[in-house]
Formats: C-alpha cells, structure tokens, sequence
C-alpha cells in the first residue's frame, strides 16, 4: 500500500510540473524590433558631433537629477498640519489648549472658594 501511495504522489507531482511548464505564455518582445531600435541608436550616436554628445549627455544628466532629486522630495516625511499629532506638529497647541483649561479650573475653583465662605 505504501509503494502505492508514494508511485501515485510521484506520477501526480510529474504531472503537474509537466502541465505548469506547458502553461507557460508569457511572450518575448520580437528579436528584430530590438535589433533595429539599437543600430538605429548606434547609427544615430555615429553621426553626432562631438559637441552634439556632450550636449546630450548633459541633457541626459539633468533629465536624471531632476528624476533622482523628485524621488527625494516624494520620500520625505510630510510635515504635520496644524493640531495632528505627530513628532513636532501639534504640540504648541496641544500646550495651549491644556493651559487654557488649567486657566478655567484655577478660575472655577477660586469661584467655589469664594461662594463657600
């Protein structure tokens, strides 16, 4: 029964692989289309001047620092709106708010003291 059992697990196990690589549609981008779009880049980068390559790798440059530098931007923290708690944002006016109500206890109780008496 044994022998049974591991022949059955093994036949399906080799099926299921069989089927999973049979499955498999993913496409590759045509060869050729690559090819021309590179020779036409390689053509294109033979026929510039030597001023002209310096100008496009600048622009090249600037095009990937401005890049680089949005990427930074998007990844800082934003900065707390008015009355959020969080690492500096909220703590001036959680302050206030709690002085002005120690400000109406200390009234409060001074009007108790003097209505007791």
């Amino acid at each position: 029964m044994g022998k049974l059992l591991v022949a059955l697990v093994t036949s399906a196990f080799a099926f299921v692989s069989v089927l999973a690589l049979a499955d498999d549609t993913t496409r590759a981008e045509p060869v050729d289309q690559t090819k021309t779009e590179m020779e036409a880049a390689k053509a294109k980068a033979a026929a510039m001047t030597p001023e002209e390559k310096a100008a496009a790798k600048k622009a090249k440059r600037v095009e990937r620092q401005k890049q680089l530098s949005q990427e930074a931007l998007d990844s800082k923290p934003k900065p707390a709106a008015v009355g959020d708690f969080g690492p500096l944002g909220g703590w001036p006016e959680q302050k206030a708010r709690r002085d002005a109500i120690e400000k109406k206890r200390a009234a409060k109780k001074q009007m108790d003291k003097g209505s007791d008496q």
